[in-house]
């Protein structure tokens, strides 16, 4: 029997994917597994038994992945299960942006009771009239899962869209529509854009990356809209530019107490991802990837270990996590054919300074054989699988 422990609310449709061999749980104890939404994983009381964390969702800043990386555990993620979700409420956003309807509903409801609401509207309307998107230039920052459906569905509200994107996958390349405006540098985008959206992941590389010198080579007047993570934007440098009119608006979905209020920021509760479509479709994929990797060892949408699917045909595999360094490989085939065993499939692959081998057998490896490889220096890990019957 696995355990899988869930570390927030989880969806029933994504828990309705695990079988009679699992049982789940809030925090459940020495799990083999953790499904987690936003709780902060951080200070994790990680147990030997704990194979694998599931995100129900794209992010993973709130779990320590280097720490896993050591411990040989997996850390899967849900890309593109909530980008529907998200790019509808970026849409949103636009809207908000360009019509002024946040201040214009604030007005409304100051007037309850009213009875020349009627007429009143037709004097004061004119101050949240905004314009339209259609015509404008939206400046797309990653073009993901998320930042390609919003690029193509801006395209079908009659806008420009410029889209930067120095690691855009084949995958995603093949989704965007070739009326995309490409840029090969993210300051020709800043320059054209009337409006920029940021769907990059938040790194060390990201970090703080909308600041003083990137806001100064946009249009004066541009709109900020950040879905992605708080901190992609210096909030010191955009409330500097808000307060001068170099940016006429931000809005995020990740407000804190420094533009909380603010009268040209528009801050939501973190919704992106909330929908009922988006948890219920992050849950049942995150729920697929444990039991893959618990059931025949194969990496689907991992962001710290090598992604490796292979059918389990036989009725053994071993599943070792490793250093990529010369001679493990063959040490360990080495210690499974002296114990006997015929190895009939073997794949490796690798990503960064961590791979991953799979070694398919007919018959059973011995404890010592297990425990010899575990004993190579290199050796992170050693998972043995099953085949059901």
């Amino acid at each position: 029997m696995r355990t899988i422990s869930l570390m927030n609310t989880i969806s029933d449709k994504g828990t309705a994917v695990f079988d009679e061999t699992y049982t789940y749980a809030q925090n459940a104890e020495n799990p083999d597994a953790i499904m987690v939404r936003s709780a902060d994983l951080h200070n994790l009381d990680y147990t030997d038994n704990l194979k694998a964390i599931a995100r129900a969702g794209a992010g993973v800043n709130n779990i320590d992945l280097d720490e896993c990386t050591k411990r040989g555990i997996a850390v899967f993620n849900t890309p593109g299960a909530n980008a529907n979700a998200v790019k509808e409420l970026v849409i949103a956003g636009l809207l908000l942006a360009s019509r002024d309807l946040y201040h214009g509903m604030e007005w409304v409801n100051t007037q309850a009771g009213s009875e020349t609401l009627a007429k009143d509207v037709e004097k004061q309307k004119k101050k949240y009239a905004g314009n339209e998107i259609a015509g404008k230039s939206l400046g797309v920052i990653g073009l993901g899962a998320i930042g390609s459906k919003l690029a193509n569905t801006a395209l079908h509200l009659d806008m420009n869209v410029l889209g930067y994107d120095p690691y855009l996958s084949v995958d995603s390349a093949l989704k965007l529509s070739r009326w995309i405006n490409h840029k090969k540098d993210l300051k020709s985008l800043l320059e054209e854009a009337d409006f920029v959206s940021l769907h990059l992941p938040l790194l060390d590389s990201t970090r703080g990356m909308i600041n003083k010198e990137t806001i100064a080579q946009m249009k004066d007047g541009v709109k900020i809209l950040n879905f992605a993570r708080g901190g992609l934007v210096n909030d010191d440098d955009i409330l500097e530019a808000l307060d001068s009119g170099k940016v006429a608006l931000y809005v995020t979905d990740f407000p804190d107490g420094k533009l909380a209020g603010h009268p040209h920021v528009i801050g939501l509760p973190h919704l992106g991802a909330s929908s009922a479509e988006s948890e219920e479709n992050c849950a049942v994929q995150a729920a697929k990837e444990l039991r893959s990797y618990l059931e025949e060892g194969s990496i689907i949408n991992s962001v710290n270990l090598p992604n490796v699917s292979l059918e389990l045909k036989t009725p053994y595999r071993l599943g070792v996590i490793h250093e990529n360094k010369p001679k493990v490989l063959s040490r360990s085939s080495d210690i499974i054919s002296a114990n006997g065993a015929n190895i009939e499939n073997l794949l490796n692959k690798s990503r960064g300074d961590i791979s991953y081998s799979i070694f398919d057998l007919e018959e059973r490896p011995s404890d010592e054989a297990i425990a010899a490889i575990e004993a190579i220096p290199e050796v992170i890990r050693v998972n043995l699988f099953e085949k059901e019957a």
